[in-house]
């Protein structure tokens, strides 16, 4: 076999999934079907690239899907940065969102280490969230005043 390749468990091992991840991600077009040496996978550098591109992506909060289109947006010739920022711009909004709700999250916390109440019938923590906007007021024509 050839020195420069791996085997699924030393591609498994190296970068730190299991071996039935890799075959997932050879399904889910991730990771292109590897070569088969006596019928057993054996990847290239590339796939171990490949494998380290999934990682940042899943560790900046991409999707696999997200990731997915990021690889075949390279290799389709789009120009890596290009590609690295229509995702990012993508998903701004939705980590926005995400750190606003963490930011309340702690806020009810931080509250909720005050709390003195002796139920929670009477705790203002469990009362209904206002609402951010005032309720919509429907107007009929018309109607009697």
């Amino acid at each position: 076999m050839d020195d420069a390749t791996l085997t699924i468990g030393q591609l498994a091992r190296q970068s730190g999934l299991n071996p039935s991840a890799i075959r997932y991600y050879e399904r889910a077009g991730i990771l292109p079907a590897p070569e088969r040496v006596s019928g057993r996978r054996r990847y290239g550098p590339e796939a171990v690239r490949r494998l380290e591109v999934l990682e940042a992506a899943k560790h900046a909060g991409f999707t696999l899907d997200e990731a997915k289109l990021l690889l075949q947006r390279t290799e389709a010739g789009t120009p890596a940065f290009e590609a690295v920022r229509d995702l990012a711009q993508r998903k701004l909004p939705d980590v926005d969102a995400l750190i606003a709700r963490a930011q309340e999250m702690r806020a009810w916390l931080l509250a909720a280490t005050d709390c003195s109440c002796t139920s929670l019938d009477v705790c203002a923590l469990f009362e209904p969230a206002p609402r951010t906007a005032p309720p919509l007021q429907v107007t009929r024509v018309g109607a009697a005043r």
